[in-house]
């Protein structure tokens, strides 16, 4: 596998006169950073949840509904991938911050459901516009340890999840839910630091003639059928601990607000350092020996969320933070391996079917819990995940690097 060299100008040069197998710590930083920031306002709907559902006085299918206007513009990935395989889309990753901040920001003067839908789906353009090219570059400065370079990109989003439910929440206790905006100036503090470093990397990866859809098309009907299958059960799990849990957390067990955006602060704080570690370790030990520990534990875990003594809650949002939100690097790494001359393509496919995933996932616990309950919902869904396990050996092997 290789990647090519962007700290200079020269990156503008043909591929093979840049590459290298070099690790290059300061560019995988810089846009890893960037991953932290941006993921720090995206979060802000998650913990906000409750307090939109009070105000606007709706269901819990159609309040966790709004989550999807921000993955719907997911469709547009595998365009945006192909674009960003073929020219320079380094400022989609810019400018992204910015634009994210300033919309998720705005989300206290939405005045009904619909202005509401509206603001989170331009949000979801602009979270779409950084998230298709980015894993891509970072897989292009990350030389032969793809996985770390994964674990590093996927760590820093979940610490943006992680830090964004308690700055949503903060904020909102200081100015209300309409003075929020005031903290969209990082935003573009974080846009203006990611031109200086990032201004000259051309996010253009090969040379010409390696462009064919065509030649990566038997690659896609081998790998991706599998990647969905993996994919599509775990959603339903995912998405009750993130969508869902601050809602669970004050419904179910009777917390306040602050205590609802601390669950999903542990849950994603958790979730960095099995970020950090997953991809890395799958670089050692293998994808499939990795993803095998994270699939089959996450269910037995968010058992004993849901069943075991309270003393056991935190310890087990710890437990889901690492499995079943830590899966992400080790199969974007696969998807990196499997793709090397068509890496923000690939990308953009498993995003467009990771968003058809959340929002069925999203759509089918919502209706599971309006009927039967928010804790039938979750149980189901844990069940639900146990069907990911047997994708695993169906998927390609990549020899680990030691």
């Amino acid at each position: 596998m290789t990647s090519q060299t962007i700290d200079t100008p020269a990156a503008d040069l043909p591929v093979a006169a840049t590459q290298t197998e070099r690790f290059q710590t300061g560019q995988v930083a810089t846009i890893a950073g960037g991953h932290f920031m941006h993921d720090t306002f995206g979060a802000f709907l998650a913990p906000l949840l409750p307090l939109i559902q009070d105000n606007l006085g709706t269901n819990y299918m159609l309040t966790g509904g709004l989550t999807i206007f921000t993955q719907l513009p997911s469709l547009l990935n595998p365009f945006l991938g192909y674009a960003a395989d073929r020219m320079s889309v380094r400022y989609f990753v810019i400018l992204a911050p910015g634009f994210t901040a300033t919309l998720m920001t705005l989300i206290g003067f939405a005045p009904n459901y619909m202005a509401l839908a509206m603001l989170l789906l331009a949000g979801g353009v602009s979270i779409a516009a950084f998230h298709a090219p980015a894993p891509a570059m970072t897989a292009r400065v990350s030389g032969n340890r793809v996985g770390t370079g994964m674990s590093i990109f996927m760590a820093t989003g979940e610490l943006g999840r992680t830090v964004g439910p308690i700055v949503a929440v903060a904020a909102v206790s200081w100015w209300g839910l309409d003075g929020i905006w005031r903290l969209a100036a990082l935003g573009w503090l974080t846009s203006a630091v990611l031109y200086w470093r990032l201004h000259t990397v051309p996010a253009r990866p090969r040379a010409p003639g390696q462009d064919s859809l065509s030649a990566m098309w038997p690659q896609v009907k081998r790998v991706f059928p599998v990647i969905t299958w993996v994919i599509f059960p775990k959603v339903f799990l995912a998405v009750t601990i993130t969508t869902y849990l601050a809602i669970f957390m004050r419904d179910q067990l009777q917390t306040s607000l602050w205590l609802a955006a601390a669950s999903l602060t542990i849950l994603e704080g958790a979730g960095v350092v099995g970020a950090l570690l997953t991809g890395t370790l799958s670089d050692r030990y293998g994808r499939r020996q990795v993803l095998f520990v994270l699939l089959a534990a996450a269910p037995l875990i968010l058992a004993l969320f849901l069943f075991g003594p309270s003393w056991i809650i935190v310890p087990a949002l710890i437990g889901l933070g690492l499995t079943a939100i830590s899966t992400t690097p080790v199969v974007l790494a696969i998807v990196q391996d499997q793709f090397p001359d068509n890496r923000a393509t690939a990308n953009g496919i498993f995003m467009f079917l990771n968003f058809l995933a959340r929002t069925i996932g999203v759509v089918v616990v919502g209706l599971l819990a309006d009927r039967f309950g928010l804790t039938v919902a979750f149980t189901i869904s844990g069940l639900l995940a146990l069907f990911s396990v047997p994708a695993i050996f169906w998927l390609p092997q990549k020899q680990a690097s030691v």
